[in-house]
C-alpha cells in the first residue's frame, strides 16, 4: 500500500524542520565584546547623567496593558516629574476621560468616571497601578516614564558597582546592590553615543528577576533651546518577574516635551461634584 500524497508531505516538512533546526545558522552565538570594557564609574555616570538631562515629561501616550490576561488599552495624557510627582489622564475612544489618577509622591487620588467614584490613600504601588498597570513606588513609575529607572534603595554610591556583559544582546550591564537585592542596567551603543541605558532588571538577594523593563525606538529631544538632544525611549515595556514583555505593559509616545515646569497644584485633584468619596488603604 503505497503512503498517501498528504502523509509524504508531512514527513517532508517533518525532515526540514529537523534540518533547519541542525543548521548552523539557527544556532544562537553568544555575542562577544568588541571593544575594552568600561568601568564600573563610566556607567554610574552615563546613568546619573542621563537622569539629570530629563526632569520632567509632558506627553500623550498609547498604553496597553495584558497583565491580568485582560487586554486594556488607552490613551494617557501624563505629566511626570521625577520626584515622583504624576499626573495620568486615561481617555478611551468614543467615552472621552474614563479615570485621573494624580499624586505627589506620599498620597494618590484617583477619580473613576464610569463608576463616579472618587479614591484617596497612600501612594503605594497597587494604588498608583490604578491607571497604567505598573505596580510600583511613584518615584520608580517616574523614573520609567522617563526612559531611565532609579538607583536600588540602599545604593553605596558606586563603592560596589560590578560591570558584567549581557552576550545575547550584546551590551554592558551596570550592577548596582541594594538593601532588597540589586539592579542591573543595560547599556548599548547607539551611533556616537557610546552607553545608552536599553534596559534594567530589579533582581532579588537570590538573583531572581523582580521586574524588568525594556527601552526602544530612540529619537532625539531637545530639553531646551540650544540644548543637545538627548536620546529617549519612544517605545518603554514592562513585565513583572521573568514573565515576556507580551504580558506585561506596553508605552508608545506620541507626542512629549521635557522638562517644563510644573505648578504643585496639578498634582491635586479636588472631589468632583456628586462623586463618591472613599478613603483606601493600600491593595
Amino acid at each position: 500500500m503505497r503512503p498517501s500524497r498528504a502523509f509524504v508531505s508531512r514527513l517532508s516538512f517533518a525532515a526540514l524542520v529537523i534540518a533547519l533546526a541542525a543548521c548552523p545558522g539557527n544556532v544562537h552565538v553568544r555575542i562577544e565584546r568588541p571593544y575594552p570594557p568600561p568601568t564600573a564609574a563610566e556607567l554610574r555616570a552615563a546613568l546619573v547623567a542621563r537622569q539629570q538631562a530629563v526632569k520632567t515629561i509632558n506627553a500623550e501616550a498609547r498604553a496597553t496593558s495584558w497583565l491580568g490576561g485582560e487586554r486594556v488599552r488607552a490613551t494617557v495624557l501624563m505629566l511626570v516629574d521625577r520626584i515622583g510627582r504624576l499626573r495620568l489622564e486615561a481617555q478611551v475612544s468614543l467615552q472621552g476621560t474614563v479615570a485621573v489618577l494624580v499624586t505627589d509622591g506620599q498620597r494618590f487620588a484617583l477619580f473613576d468616571a464610569r463608576k463616579n467614584e472618587f479614591r484617596r490613600g497612600p501612594a503605594c504601588p497597587g494604588n498608583i497601578a490604578s491607571v497604567i498597570r505598573i505596580p510600583l513606588g511613584p518615584a520608580d513609575v517616574a523614573a520609567i516614564f522617563l526612559g531611565d529607572a532609579k538607583l536600588p534603595a540602599g545604593d553605596d554610591g558606586g563603592a560596589s558597582d560590578a560591570v558584567d556583559w549581557d552576550g545575547d544582546v550584546g551590551g554592558d550591564v551596570l550592577v548596582v546592590g541594594g538593601k532588597n537585592g540589586a539592579s542591573r542596567y543595560l547599556f548599548q551603543r547607539k551611533g556616537a553615543v557610546p552607553s545608552v541605558l536599553v534596559g534594567m532588571t530589579a533582581v532579588d538577594r537570590q538573583g531572581h528577576p523582580i521586574w524588568h523593563v525594556a527601552f526602544d525606538d530612540f529619537a532625539g529631544v531637545a530639553p531646551a533651546a540650544g540644548v543637545p538632544p538627548v536620546l529617549l525611549p519612544q517605545i518603554i515595556r514592562y513585565a513583572e518577574g521573568a514573565r515576556p514583555f507580551d504580558e506585561g505593559v506596553e508605552i508608545k509616545f506620541k507626542e512629549r516635551a521635557v522638562n517644563e515646569t510644573f505648578t504643585p497644584d496639578v498634582f491635586t485633584l479636588a472631589t468632583p461634584p456628586g462623586a463618591t468619596a472613599l478613603e483606601v488603604g493600600c491593595p
